[in-house]
């Protein structure tokens, strides 16, 4: 079984933004937005109380392994979604760059895969310093093409469900939604999805760089 595509290696782009820590600080802050807002029922309590979690856990983070840039990208998230609820007033206004950034995303991979370039492979060519010799590998240009299509649905479901929650003002709902399709869980079963997509071409393309052990 090929391990490249969940190495050092492949992750690197994944990490270099903030890695699961980024992840889970997204996470957190709209799990402790949404219990503090059902406990208090005020918006701009409740997006401090989120915005003070995260910012701790980026102080963690730049004491452990001095990741700035890391840690300011997720609190400027967390800040931006903060300031948003607080300054309309309406808790469910939290969630709303969560929906944004999901059919944003989408279209973005949808599009790499139009123009041929899909996004992953794009990414992992970068990655690898392989840089575009992929795209002469019709093999890898489908698998690339494939793992670009798991992000477009991952991206299209988050959008279906999230956009008509916002619409009717569900925030419970939407809180529920926006971290489980837009957080973690998702993103883990994207990766490990690409990973199975992946690891065939990675027993046959040792000159990617890749790890092979066998089974």
């Amino acid at each position: 079984m090929s391990l490249d595509v969940l190495t050092r290696k492949s992750l690197s782009v994944f990490d270099a933004v903030g890695g699961w820590r980024t992840v889970a600080e997204g996470v957190a802050s709209r799990v402790v937005f949404l219990v503090a807002s059902l406990l208090t029922g005020a918006v701009w309590t409740s997006a401090l109380i989120a915005v003070g979690a995260v910012a701790a856990l980026a102080a963690v983070r730049v004491w452990t392994d001095r990741r700035y840039w890391s840690a300011a990208i997720g609190l400027a998230i967390v800040g931006g979604s903060a300031l948003l609820a607080g300054a309309t007033g309406q808790a469910i206004n939290f969630y709303l760059p969560a929906v944004v950034i999901q059919a944003a995303q989408g279209a973005v991979f949808l599009l790499s895969m139009l123009v041929r370039w899909p996004a992953v492979g794009v990414v992992l060519g970068v990655v690898r310093r392989d840089r575009f010799g992929w795209r002469r590998d019709p093999a890898a240009r489908r698998r690339y093409q494939l793992c670009t299509a798991v992000f477009v649905v991952k991206c299209a479901i988050a959008t279906a469900v999230q956009l008509p929650l916002y619409v009717a003002g569900q925030t419970t709902a939407l809180g529920v939604a926006a971290t489980l399709l837009g957080g973690a869980p998702s993103a883990g079963v994207c990766l490990y999805l690409c990973w199975r997509i992946l690891r065939g071409q990675d027993r046959t393309s040792p000159r990617d760089g890749a790890v092979v052990v066998d089974e």
